[in-house]
């Protein structure tokens, strides 16, 4: 069974079983026919089957009439920065993300540098599905250049951001784990230009992972050591297209991907207040931050394009995921582990503070994420099962079904790809939060034993 994952913005699967060549000309052709007219960026992350899907990738939207710059391996933001740096009509980005190193993917840029919106994306889906190409007669072929600079404007939209001269004087030593990633490509050079003494590992992108491309903690022991053995004044670990990160003190301790967000948001209310937006499945500690300098909050629905419409909706300063995605519109709409980088350092340097102590004052909660098994067309019913079941919650059914208290919250929002229900909690402590996730997982066992 195929088991082709096509999302809002772009589509992966496992290379020789669901995502085949054919299957990226279709995508992109489909593609090629929604986009505005004008040339397309082409890029791809460090995994070994990249450089096969950018040649086919490359050859529809030639084939389709499209002018095609290749940026060869970059981040995932940076093809962002690239589209609206050389006003292209759009862009793809050819990674699978955190996915194992048999998955590859495509991920689709619109004009304004941000992944596709869900309206045009369902578009390219429908077409996908029952267009034929629209190829083009010989004449009217694309041509294929490569990108005359290709990380130039990324690097200096993030360095405008901070204090750069400030983070320089500090001397940092940064560990940064790209895993053969394309994170390296511009990681380097950009620690480099702030000052930094660079302890590089995995940075060349070969797609031939060091450990399981996810940065959570059980899949960075080992990273968490080299920073302490390497007597680093922080690590940085980034997935291996670039658009998360993760952070480990000088001790060695992960902090985790949560507390990425949450210490860019604290940073950036101190010098430019104004509304932050998250998903609705992140840390409360964005929201706390929010409440403590007296700006607007606002939560969307998961996935980097709900994000994106809910900045540009409430005009945010800042915004992003807690799973370690940081977006700030000032550089582009697109998650970004250099923004988390840059920022990060610029709040160390700023408060001569270490990496630990700025995470050690954020608020304290414990998160948990969890997932079981439950038919679709059972959902609304235990939706409605468990508001009634917790009466003080307010209910929220911007993605799934989200349950409010004043210090906790549980959302339960199904996968669009499995027949399951992923479960995420936090509250002030790991008691609580487990206590919560078992209530809800006996209250949804007992809901569907009943119709049995």
């Amino acid at each position: 069974m195929s088991e082709l994952i096509i999302s809002v913005s772009g589509l992966r699967g496992v290379i020789g079983r669901d995502l085949s060549p054919e299957v990226a000309i279709r995508y992109i052709a489909a593609w090629a026919e929604v986009a505005p007219p004008g040339p397309m960026i082409v890029g791809r992350d460090g995994r070994t089957t990249g450089r096969m899907l950018q040649r086919a990738v490359q050859a529809t939207l030639m084939a389709c009439g499209r002018d095609v710059l290749d940026a060869d391996v970059v981040p995932t933001p940076t093809v962002g920065v690239l589209v609206r740096h050389y006003r292209a009509a759009g862009g793809v980005q050819i990674t699978a993300s955190h996915n194992p190193p048999e998955y590859n993917g495509l991920k689709l840029f619109s004009p304004e540098g941000r992944v596709i919106p869900a309206l045009l994306g369902g578009e390219v889906r429908h077409r996908f599905s029952h267009s034929i190409p629209g190829w083009q007669p010989y004449h009217k072929v694309g041509t294929l250049e490569d990108c005359p600079d290709k990380l130039s404007a990324h690097s200096e939209a993030v360095l405008r951001t901070v204090d750069a001269d400030r983070i320089r004087d500090k001397r940092y030593r940064v560990l940064l784990d790209s895993n053969h990633g394309a994170g390296g490509v511009l990681g380097v050079p950009l620690l480099e230009s702030l000052g930094c003494e660079v302890v590089a590992r995995g940075t060349i992108p070969n797609g031939l992972f060091d450990h399981p491309p996810e940065p959570l903690a059980e899949n960075l022991a080992g990273i968490c050591q080299a920073v302490r053995d390497s007597q680093a004044d922080v690590g940085f670990c980034q997935d291996p297209d670039a658009d998360r990160l993760a952070v480990i003190d000088s001790s060695g301790r992960y902090l985790g991907e949560e507390y990425t967000l949450a210490m860019c948001v604290d940073h950036r209310l101190k010098t430019r207040r104004g509304p932050i937006v998250t998903n609705c499945a992140s840390s409360m500690m964005s929201r706390d931050l929010a409440v403590k300098y007296g700006v607007p909050f606002h939560y969307a629905a998961v996935g980097e394009a709900n994000v994106v419409d809910a900045i540009l909706e409430h005009e945010a300063v800042f915004g992003g995921e807690g799973n370690g995605g940081p977006i700030d519109p000032a550089v582009g709409l697109v998650r970004d582990s250099f923004v988390g980088m840059a920022c990060i350092l610029d709040a160390m340097a700023s408060e001569d503070a270490s990496v630990a102590a700025l995470a050690d004052r954020l608020p304290r909660y414990s998160i948990r994420k969890t997932k079981f098994t439950m038919p679709r067309e059972r959902l609304a019913g235990a939706y409605q099962m468990l508001v009634e079941r917790f009466s003080d919650a307010t209910p929220n059914y911007l993605d799934g079904l989200r349950l409010d208290w004043p210090d906790r919250w549980v959302l339960l929002r199904p996968s669009n790809t499995e027949p399951i229900v992923r479960v995420i909690a936090e509250t002030p402590s790991q008691e609580q939060t487990d206590r919560l996730c078992d209530q809800i997982r006996h209250c949804v066992d007992d809901f569907l034993g009943s119709a049995n």
